[in-house]
């Protein structure tokens, strides 16, 4: 069967349906009141005048995925289209996590340098904190 046999066919059974519901809708509307009668009737018109005015697409390619569905809509030029929109969101996030760990880099790099000048502007010399003897005395102290 080709695609417009079945989009045809499917259409049909779609048209019954909508029949089906319709007939039940109607045999219930007997014991409706009289003004929401009306006001179904005037949903119903507006239903249809907005139905002649939707542009409604139909999918080009039905792929059956699993237990789900997948619609493509459009062209071969919408299908490169979509590929290509598709990738911009990938990209967003491979920058953003570029620019977030140059971000933790240079943030780590400046801690580093804010020790080392603390180190070389303290009044003791660097070698003082690698002695065993300044360690007992900070040890010593530290209760003070």
């Amino acid at each position: 069967m080709t695609m417009d046999l079945k989009m045809k066919h499917m259409n049909a059974q779609h048209d019954i349906l909508g029949k089906r519901f319709a007939d039940r809708l109607s045999e219930s509307a007997v014991s409706l009141p009289h003004d929401v009668l009306e006001r179904l009737k005037a949903a119903r018109m507006n239903a249809l005048q907005m139905r002649k005015v939707a542009n409604c697409k139909t999918a080009s390619t039905v792929t059956l995925l699993g237990h789900g569905t997948i619609l493509q809509l459009g062209s071969r030029i919408n299908d490169i289209s979509g590929r290509l929109a598709s990738l911009i969101p990938l990209l967003a996030l491979v920058v953003g996590l570029m620019a977030i760990s140059t971000l933790q880099d240079d943030y780590f790099m400046q801690e580093l340098a804010d020790v080392d000048t603390e180190l070389l502007t303290d009044d003791l010399p660097p070698s003082a904190y690698t002695d065993p003897g300044f360690t007992h005395f900070l040890h010593l102290h530290q209760g003070n």
